[in-house]
């Protein structure tokens, strides 16, 4: 007898069905689009209107951080409205959510919200530090230097995310009081700064002398133009893997980023 076709369909309902109660208690039915009348209606893209109103609830910190990120992940997320909105919750008491509004500044922000997020590299939630530093590789603003460079010292930033993403961000930055203080970190005791800083040096000055700070001070004192070959700065892209929900059937898929150059960055050098 030849062989009966399977029931995909049915099949591929039983382990979505059998997730339900899981994603109900997860909270993950939050946002869902107003009058969803199934589960697949469920993970259909939330619209702009329910989106602000979780990203404005002024009493679940959770829903203001989930509205930030679905309003900032959306292509219609750079509106000036928007943006606004982003700058205003940089100020909010909750961490996850001012570190929300950076993430979604440094994707569609300006130079002139730079100062904005300088002002979060001193925040009191390493996340929240973090999440200013890579911003900050993400628009260019010289204003930034002095900070992120602060940001290098571990006496004064404890956080080596921190540091490392300061010193990563320090590459567009074609300055001799960033090229000394990136050799000055090529000391620090995390492997992650090490790395970024060296990354930075070499973008800079299109030289290599790994860790070693001696031949970087020696070629650095010796050179007429540290910058004479410098490389295009590039700021890193993100992504990440998907979340188990990210398999269902229906459901979009993570974004995914390539490098680019940083917003209101020029192709000059500054001295």
């Amino acid at each position: 007898m030849p062989e009966r076709p399977r029931p995909v369909r049915r099949m591929l309902c039983v382990p979505i069905l059998a997730c339900t109660p899981l994603l109900v208690a997860c909270g993950t039915f939050d946002a869902v689009p107003k009058g969803a009348t199934s589960l697949f209606q469920a993970f259909q893209p939330t619209s702009p209107e329910v989106a602000a109103e979780l990203a404005l609830d002024q009493y679940d910190a959770d829903k203001r951080y989930r509205g930030i990120r679905i309003l900032s992940n959306a292509s219609y997320g750079g509106g000036d409205t928007h943006i606004q909105l982003y700058v205003d919750a940089l100020d909010d008491e909750d961490a996850t959510v001012r570190a929300a509004a950076v993430g979604a500044i440094a994707r569609h922000g300006q130079p002139e919200h730079v100062p904005r997020l300088v002002a979060r590299l001193y925040d009191a939630n390493a996340l929240v530090r973090m999440e200013a530093a890579r911003a900050l590789q993400r628009l260019h603003n010289p204003v930034a230097v002095d900070p992120l460079i602060s940001r290098l010292d571990p006496e004064r930033e404890d956080e080596p995310r921190v540091r490392a993403a300061a010193a990563n961000a320090l590459g567009q930055y074609a300055q001799n009081r960033v090229v000394q203080a990136l050799i000055s970190a090529l000391d620090d005791p995390s492997l992650s700064v090490n790395h970024n800083t060296r990354r930075s040096l070499r973008i800079l000055t299109g030289q290599d002398f790994a860790l070693d700070t001696r031949a970087w001070l020696r070629w650095f004192d010796a050179t007429g133009d540290p910058f004479a070959a410098r490389a295009a700065y590039e700021y890193p892209a993100y992504q990440r893997d998907r979340e188990w929900f990210e398999w269902l059937p229906l459901v979009p898929e993570p974004p995914v980023e390539t490098p680019s150059n940083p917003v209101g960055m020029r192709p000059t050098i500054e001295g």
